[in-house]
């Protein structure tokens, strides 16, 4: 069973379990069959990684879809549970092409694949688009002597690597409060901070793909509270919280408070250029405005690139940029093979709290410059129709562009309203030199959304 929906921009993600299944374990195995031509593998030639989360139905259908990839004569390296960024290691480590299955920060009936070409390097849209032009099609013949599945464990060469990446010899020691969220991260952070001098408060570090404490998705600011009261609890220097696969991380200062995203992306950019001065940085559409003016003092360039992991990954490599960051907390580095990784983003941030008496909010102030809505999720009946009505709203008040969704450049602030790549929602983000004209924008935008809500069509 393969329902067309679940093939995304970046990735494949649907619904597992209930009524509205989407996909299962024989949708699964025809996916590894017919991957295998679609990336152009050959029996003998390079293994296919394959790594998976915690999701009760990740076991099932990550073998479901090895046994298609061996059924073609492909061999098989199982890097077993893993974080997103642990699959990136072995695809960038080991030079061979990787499938990860989670559905990142979706609820527990859902499940997906992220892929990648060797050197963790992006798949293109074209490749997903074959996939899912296959998914009707039956099962390719079968190979004369299938391939085989090797076992192998990663985890200590990938937090071995992370380490090389960045010194925190030398640092005071910190108190981190960590929310794994039952995610990937309660399988990494032990082996990540193992070689740390720091006192680490986990929360929820039991992987658990039900999910019992709070949804894996720091987003939402309800899953933060819990990270952002222990900070207080325990008087912490910060607290790092991870979404389901552990390749997204958010901080959180001493105070409790939310460090933006863009303002770390501003931070590990400046951090970066004044190691690689002239350097490039990645952001994406819906990245501060600050981002680049910081960028642009510390001498570097910025490549725009659309929301996604794909894109920016292709970005990535196509400028050899030494960094990239977006406003939903993913954050990419040259030296991870232009990968995306939470747990290096933290060490970024430990390194850079570590190195100075002074609290990470007084470390961060200088680079947020901007107020922003974050980012506001909505159910329409039809996004085209309800970001047309936006935009005619908006005309005469700034540029308006589509090469993303819906964005709205004013003199000093911008909207920008798009259809999420992974779920049936519509997104909005806003940046304002100030917090009333971030919430007038937001009110007028929500209302015109609101009109286009299931029932008020």
């Amino acid at each position: 069973m393969l329902a067309p929906d679940i093939f995304k921009a970046n990735d494949i993600r649907g619904i597992v379990s209930g009524a509205d299944r989407q996909w299962d374990a024989a949708g699964a195995r025809l996916l590894g069959a017919h991957w295998v031509d679609v990336l152009g593998l050959t029996p003998g030639g390079p293994e296919l990684v394959i790594g998976r989360d915690m999701r009760t139905s990740s076991p099932e259908l990550a073998a479901a879809f090895a046994a298609g990839v061996t059924s073609r004569g492909v061999d098989v390296i199982d890097i077993g549970l893993a974080s997103t960024d642990l699959l990136w290691f072995a695809s960038g480590s080991l030079d061979r092409p990787g499938a990860m299955f989670t559905a990142s920060h979706n609820p527990g009936q859902w499940n997906g694949i992220k892929f990648c070409r060797p050197g963790a390097q992006p798949v293109d849209p074209e490749h997903l688009s074959r996939l899912a032009s296959l998914a009707d099609a039956p099962a390719p013949e079968t190979a004369d002597q299938a391939g085989r599945v090797e076992q192998r464990d990663l985890l200590e060469a990938y937090a071995a690597h992370l380490h090389s990446l960045v010194d925190l010899s030398g640092i005071r020691r910190l108190r981190v409060v960590a929310d794994a969220g039952n995610g990937m991260a309660g399988l990494t952070l032990p082996a990540v901070f193992a070689d740390i001098d720091a006192e680490l408060i986990g929360l929820y570090t039991d992987p658990d793909g039900s999910f019992p404490n709070h949804q894996p998705n720091p987003l939402e600011p309800a899953n933060l509270r819990d990270a952002q009261a222990a900070v207080r609890e325990h008087d912490a220097d910060l607290a790092l919280v991870f979404d389901g696969d552990a390749d997204r991380c958010f901080i959180i200062d001493e105070r409790g408070e939310v460090v933006n995203p863009s303002t770390l992306t501003a931070v590990i950019a400046a951090q970066e250029l004044d190691r690689e001065p002239g350097g490039t940085i990645v952001t994406n559409t819906i990245t501060s405005r600050a981002v680049a003016e910081i960028v642009g003092e510390h001498g570097g360039t910025v490549v725009v690139s659309r929301v996604g992991h794909t894109y920016v990954k292709s970005a990535m490599a196509r400028h050899g940029a030494v960094f990239g960051g977006e406003h939903s907390a993913h954050y990419y580095f040259r030296d991870f093979w232009g990968a995306d990784t939470g747990m290096l983003a933290a060490l970024h941030t430990l390194n850079l709290a570590g190195r100075d008496t002074r609290p990470l909010s007084e470390l961060v102030a200088d680079f947020t410059r901007y107020e922003a809505s974050g980012e506001i999720n909505s159910t329409v009946v039809d996004a085209a129709t309800c970001m047309a009505e936006v935009a005619e709203a908006f005309a005469s008040r700034g540029t308006v562009s589509h090469e993303d969704g819906l964005m709205v450049n004013g003199e000093d602030w911008w909207v920008n309203l798009r259809p999420s790549n992974t779920e049936p929602l519509l997104r909005l983000n806003i940046e304002a030199p100030d917090r009333a004209t971030v919430e007038q924008l937001r009110d007028e935008v929500l209302a015109i959304v609101a009109r286009h809500e299931p029932g008020k069509e």
